[in-house]
């Protein structure tokens, strides 16, 4: 692996994304709409997503890595998939992938306040 691939914002993200949020390849193929072997040509440096993706990868590592403040990978996982109320049943991942990020950040914010959720 050349230093460009392992220094790879990509790689970095997708690795944060299983590391801290306890996300695996298919989760986020799922999240990014393409299969679990693109997701594996990203890690390997094979391959770049298209920048949109790398948009939506970006901004889902860095609330997974605010949530790391308060919770472990697993309940991140947890967090992300669950519907929650402060965002009328809907799901953060869902938010996320839609471009709707800040409404998940504003819950965050909210949380940083000690408004815990």
């Amino acid at each position: 692996m050349s230093s460009a691939t392992a220094t790879s914002p990509v790689i970095h993200f997708i690795d944060g994304l299983n590391k801290v949020g306890g996300l695996k390849g298919t989760d986020i193929a799922n999240f990014a709409n393409v299969s679990k072997a693109t997701v594996s040509r990203w890690t390997s440096g094979k391959k770049s997503p298209h920048p949109e993706k790398q948009l939506m990868l970006s901004d889902l590592h860095y609330i997974v890595m605010r949530l790391e403040e308060y919770y472990t990978a697993s309940e991140i996982r947890a967090w992300l998939y669950a519907r929650h109320p402060q965002l009328e049943g809907r799901r953060a991942i869902d938010l996320i992938h839609n471009n709707q990020s800040l409404e998940v950040l504003q819950i965050l914010d909210r949380l940083d306040a000690d408004a815990y959720i």
